[in-house]
């Protein structure tokens, strides 16, 4: 089945002029003393924002904020949110504390066309994470028409994402959703050469994708905390580095399926190491982990084996830093790889908090082919698997 479209919706004979618009989006932003201080994924929400509010349409905008596990905290109301909203449309955002039931109802119903409404956290109720089909119905009540726009949480089966689509007959993706979906589509069918990088601190956060990809790519090359764990595997000494115990086996498992499938697994030839992770800890490259260091880092010469297989790739999927990119002088292999991603002549996909941090601070954002906005829901879908979220607006 395909996803419907927010055009779809818009040159529909009814039309979404004088219609209360239940928009789902992702404004998960970072807060610091009541500001944002990252205002990337409000940004990312607009062009179908735009849309909706040029149409007449009248938007009840919902998004999560933290985790709240289901109690109000003051501090991560979307309050910041809404003003930070404004400034960027240069347009109105009515505010309601609440997010269903009387209060919700009237602003919604107060709403004209083109004008706009933000609830409060959809996570300061504990039906929404549930599922919770009395919440669902509740955010419903204030919809003629739905819009998922928050690709971040289309891999959950929350009541915002999964149970209110189902019961709003008029439905569809927002054109962030529908771009995420397309754009990752190219690396479940990719034009080959496919090398995916993937990097992070635990085989057992990326175990499904290690495993679906290992057989699936041309080239998987692993860095971050979690290359030491498939070092471990394959009997290198790794030192005070963060190894996983229980999941050896696992890598040990992904490396056979790698190669009974014919595909290349690279694994980091020289490594960054200190003694310990403070910013001043002196660093020095080797070839073998000594048993008083750790890893902090890919070293140079696997920086530049992983940059050479993006130069030849024609499809590149990035996920997760190639050491602990958030202390300078741990981020060099990050950096460099940014630098080959970008430099390629590959569709290049790029997604996870530093790895967008990445080429964002090195000026090459644009030359990325799609910088994508959910780490967890792009993992799950390059893997193959049905985005709840999704499945919803298709039924």
């Amino acid at each position: 089945m395909t996803v419907p479209s927010l055009d779809a919706l818009l040159t529909s004979r009814e039309g979404l002029r004088g219609q209360r618009v239940f928009l789902r989006a992702d404004l998960n932003v970072p807060l610091k003393e009541g500001r944002v201080t990252d205002d990337t994924r409000i940004r990312a929400a607009l062009p179908t924002l735009r849309r909706l509010l040029a149409s007449g349409s009248r938007v009840v905008l919902a998004s999560h904020l933290g985790r709240p596990r289901g109690r109000h905290r003051p501090e991560l109301s979307l309050r910041p949110v809404a003003i930070r909203l404004a400034g960027l449309l240069g347009w109105g955002v009515s505010f309601c504390e609440a997010t269903i039931g009387p209060e919700a109802e009237r602003a919604a119903g107060e709403l004209e066309d083109g004008q706009l409404l933000l609830l409060d956290n959809l996570r300061f109720h504990p039906g929404e994470t549930a599922n919770d089909p009395d919440f669902a119905r509740a955010l419903a009540a204030l919809a003629d028409a739905y819009v998922n726009d928050a690709f971040g949480t289309a891999h959950r089966a929350h009541a915002s994402t999964e149970g209110i689509a189902r019961l709003v007959p008029r439905r569809a993706a927002g054109d962030l959703l529908l771009g995420e979906l397309r754009h990752l589509g190219v690396v479940r069918e990719p034009e080959r050469p496919l090398l995916c990088l993937l990097g992070g601190a635990k085989v057992s956060d990326k175990l499904a994708v290690l495993e679906a990809l290992a057989p699936h790519a041309d080239v998987l090359a692993i860095g971050g905390a979690m290359a030491y764990t498939f070092l471990r595997a394959e009997g290198k000494p790794t030192g005070r580095s963060l190894v996983e115990p229980d999941r050896v086996e696992d890598a040990r498992r992904v490396l056979e399926a790698a190669r009974a499938a014919g595909r290349t697994l690279l694994l980091p030839e020289d490594h960054v190491v200190a003694k310990d992770l403070e910013g001043g800890a002196a660093a020095e490259v080797v070839e073998e982990i000594p048993d008083d260091r750790m890893g902090v880092d890919i070293g140079p010469r696997t920086a530049a084996r992983y940059g050479a297989e993006a130069t030849r790739a024609r499809t590149v999927f990035w996920n997760g830093p190639m050491g602990v990119f958030e202390i300078d002088a741990f981020s060099r292999g990050t950096r460099e790889l940014a630098r080959a991603v970008a430099d390629s002549a590959a569709t290049s996909v790029v997604g996870g908090g530093d790895s967008l941090a990445a080429v964002n601070q090195l000026g090459v954002a644009d030359r990325i082919g799609h910088l994508s906005t959910g780490g967890g829901a792009s993992l799950e879908y390059v893997q193959g698997l049905t985005l709840p979220g999704v499945a919803a607006l298709e039924a």
